[in-house]
């Protein structure tokens, strides 16, 4: 079973994120579970989501402690958590930013400018870049589902072609 940790703030779309990982994941023809966390439920709070992926029915629901991934789309939410507790020793990273931040340049990172990907497409809502979709891309370039099944779970949700766009130019920017 491959477990992901994804660290984000309400309305950056963390919560759509782990569902649209999920659905890419189904797509893929495995199975996926994807859950949030809330502690208090408002915009720009913390946020945690937890997805399971697996070759088999999945029957845990629980929170996941010790993650084969942690996504984190707030590099803000470094100096408040700390994301990386109980990291699997072979676990990888990916971080909203444009180069790898301080606190995570002991793990195996990737990272790519989700912000600004979505500024540059105005996948803004109430002030906020909206960063479910570009996520997804790059999570389809690491290897975490196909990039069409990434592309087809975009399509199912959403209808405005900027959020396929904004996955695409993910896929392309991970460093």
């Amino acid at each position: 079973m491959y477990e992901i940790r994804l660290h984000s703030r309400g309305g950056q779309g963390g919560v759509t994120a782990a569902k649209l990982m999920a659905l890419a994941s189904f797509r893929d023809g495995k199975f996926a579970t994807a859950a949030p966390f809330y502690g208090a439920e408002r915009r720009g709070a913390p946020i945690v989501s937890f997805i399971r992926i697996d070759d088999k029915p999945i029957k845990i629901y629980s929170q996941i402690h010790n993650p084969d991934l942690v996504v984190v789309l707030d590099p803000s939410i470094l100096d408040l958590v700390n994301v990386f507790e109980g990291l699997k020793p072979d676990g990888k990273v990916l971080i909203n930013a444009p180069g790898v931040p301080k606190q995570a340049e002991k793990y195996d990172v990737q990272h790519v400018d989700l912000t600004g990907i979505a500024l540059k497409l105005n996948l803004v809502v109430a002030g906020s870049p909206i960063l479910n979709t570009p996520v997804i891309g790059a999570l389809a370039k690491m290897g975490l589902f196909s990039r069409e099944s990434a592309a087809a779970a975009i399509k199912e949700t959403f209808s405005d072609e900027r959020n396929l766009n904004a996955a695409l130019m993910a896929y392309e920017e991970l460093v």
